[in-house]
């Protein structure tokens, strides 16, 4: 470093000019002044160099937030929204029982409650047939439930791929996030399909099973009624044959 600074003062000292002194005059040179001339100039210069790559970095680091804050420029809301509705409005259309609490409820006071005595035998008749027509339907519904989620699953694939692809191609921290945010969301619709296909299976399963203790209880019902003596069954002759 005191080499740097001696030839550094060396070369400056080599450059100046000494003006031209009148006649007689005496030129007086001072080397220590220059000296430190020359020193607070290489300090000056030091701290703009310092300034410039302060700067510089600050420069940097200004580029890589507006790289962290790009958005990214694909969204897979709109799929999945529509995927959503699809999942719902199947749902949604199930017939003869809906998913509804109070529904459910009035059905098994009605036409799943135990058979009564005092019910008239059309009334066991039309109950039979409506949980018969509750069952078939049920059934229907989660077929067409499972159709529409695996109909989602050509959706998902479209859109996995895409955000993957502008996953590993973010430029920055946002883009990244919001395309992993947007994989969960999708993970979530997932989900959401499955649970809606274990539901309305679920459903025809339980509608089924309560078909078949309805229809046990009511043949009970019905087979009192046929052996209760004096009203029930009377045998009668029969002519099978002609002399």
């Amino acid at each position: 470093m005191i080499f740097r600074k001696s030839a550094l003062i060396a070369a400056l000292a080599a450059t100046i000019v000494v003006p031209l002194s009148p006649v007689g005059a005496i030129v007086v040179y001072d080397p220590t002044n220059y000296a430190q001339n020359v020193l607070q100039a290489a300090r000056a210069l030091q701290q703009i160099n310092n300034q410039i790559r302060s700067l510089t970095n600050e420069a940097q680091s200004l580029l890589n937030d507006a790289r962290n804050l790009t958005s990214l420029p694909y969204s897979s809301l709109v799929p999945l929204l529509r995927s959503v509705e699809q999942t719902r409005t199947l749902l949604a259309d199930a017939r003869a029982l809906a998913y509804d609490v109070a529904e459910v409820d009035a059905a098994f006071r009605t036409r799943y409650a135990q058979s009564r005595p005092t019910d008239p035998d059309a009334l066991l008749v039309a109950n039979a047939r409506e949980r018969w027509r509750t069952s078939l339907a049920s059934l229907e519904d989660a077929l067409k439930v499972q159709a529409g989620v695996v109909d989602n699953l050509a959706t998902h694939r479209a859109e996995i791929e895409q955000l993957v692809t502008r996953s590993q191609g973010a430029t920055g921290a946002l883009q990244a996030s919001q395309s992993g945010n947007q994989l969960l969301a999708l993970q979530a619709q997932q989900l959401a399909d499955l649970t809606a296909t274990m539901t309305a299976l679920g459903r025809a399963q339980a509608l089924a099973e309560a078909q078949r203790v309805a229809a046990q209880d009511q043949a009970r019902e019905q087979s009192r009624r046929f052996l209760k003596p004096g009203s029930g069954y009377v045998p009668t002759p029969v002519t099978m044959f002609r002399n």
